[in-house]
């Protein structure tokens, strides 16, 4: 399967061949901070299979290993990646993909550090657009 995907300006674009190892949702604090959002989706698959095909995104050593990359233009984050913790692989925020929908959520990751109202965020009030004014 390919997908497509990128940035929220256009800068950046991406195709990325095979089937996803596995695609999490991920509550730890770093993606949290780094997406401002609280919890981020990632999709992996091994590294050689994501082509960057316009742009060239910025990198950001946000620890000591891992390599966060996104669009210097509009803040947009894309990839993730660890040589130490996860050699050869990398992760793909999967809201940056053209058809979000085609690789479902397979699992939740660091909820030990998940904000604890997402725990019962699908409770909440839901609305198509925005709720009634008044």
């Amino acid at each position: 399967m390919k997908q497509t995907g990128g940035c929220h300006c256009g800068a950046i674009r991406y195709e990325i061949e095979g089937e996803s190892l596995t695609h999490a949702l991920c509550h730890c604090s770093d993606c949290r901070r780094h997406a401002g959002a609280p919890m981020v989706g990632w999709t992996m698959y091994p590294q050689n299979a994501l082509r960057i095909t316009q742009g060239v995104p910025k990198v950001y050593a946000s620890s000591e290993h891992g390599r966060r990359q996104f669009c210097a233009e509009c803040g947009t984050g894309l990839f993730y990646a660890n040589a130490e913790t996860l050699p050869g692989l990398i992760d793909i925020q999967s809201g940056t993909y053209d058809d979000p929908e085609a690789v479902p959520a397979r699992i939740q990751i660091q909820v030990a550090e998940r904000v604890s109202w997402m725990a019962s965020a699908h409770e909440l009030p839901a609305f198509d657009r925005y709720p009634p004014v008044g």
